[in-house]
């Protein structure tokens, strides 16, 4: 094709969504902002932006997560295009939807560079622009699949843990409550954790000993995978 063919062709924006999750030792929650500019002023959504010319996807999504959070190396991953046409009122508009993993304990609220910016459980998430509710729905279905085939944690919980921790994380993120007995068991059979001679005395007087991912072994079972019912 020439350029004057191009020429002929419907001009389309593609934007980059991001779905940004974060644990507190608690809660799955994801990070929305406020929008300042129309349509939708005023209303809760999902962090984004437009494609450039002089840059792919994977470096747009980068972009959006580092204007909001400061963050270098975080985890993310593309997840899908939503390309229904009237999805945004103001043009013609795809959406290509990333979502990314952060651990709150380690995120300082004064990284935030958008005023807007809050977390936000999921479960008390207040109503999202557009098609945003369906993203993070198909983003947190994607998470629930990757926690049980591929290890999940690393990128979600401080250095150091403990078994309650991480199974707390799990229940939050497949929304259910799971055996302690047979989590525990489950898991050292993945045979990636590494127990330290270090307690938190935060929960008990007696304490919780503490816990680290053996990096090497949890990107193998990262690359490799596995079945992990629970």
């Amino acid at each position: 094709m020439t350029l004057s063919t191009y020429s002929k062709e419907d001009k389309i924006f593609l934007a980059v969504d991001c779905i940004i999750f974060g644990f507190d030792k608690e809660e799955l929650k994801i990070l929305l902002v406020k929008r300042n500019f129309e349509p939708e002023k005023g209303k809760w959504s999902l962090i984004g932006g437009f494609l450039k010319q002089d840059e792919n996807l994977d470096e747009a999504a980068t972009k959006v997560l580092q204007h909001l959070t400061g963050l270098n190396n975080v985890y993310m991953e593309q997840l899908y295009t939503f390309s229904k046409v009237d999805r945004d009122p103001a043009d013609r508009t795809l959406s290509v939807a990333y979502y990314a993993l952060i651990d709150i304990a380690q995120h300082d609220k004064n990284t935030l560079n958008e005023e807007s910016a809050k977390w936000f459980s999921l479960k008390d998430a207040p109503t999202l622009i557009f098609d945003h509710k369906r993203m993070v729905e198909r983003a947190l279905a994607r998470l629930r699949r990757r926690a049980l085939t591929k290890p999940i944690g690393f990128e979600l919980l401080p250095e150091k843990f403990t078994m309650r921790q991480l199974q707390k994380l799990y229940e939050a993120i497949l929304d259910k409550k799971l055996d302690k007995r047979n989590f525990i068991n489950k898991f050292n059979s993945l045979d990636i954790l590494i127990k330290l001679d270090e307690k938190d005395m935060s929960s008990s007087k007696k304490g919780a000993y503490l816990f680290q991912f053996d990096e090497e072994k949890y990107n193998s079972k990262v690359d490799d995978g596995f079945s992990f019912k629970l």
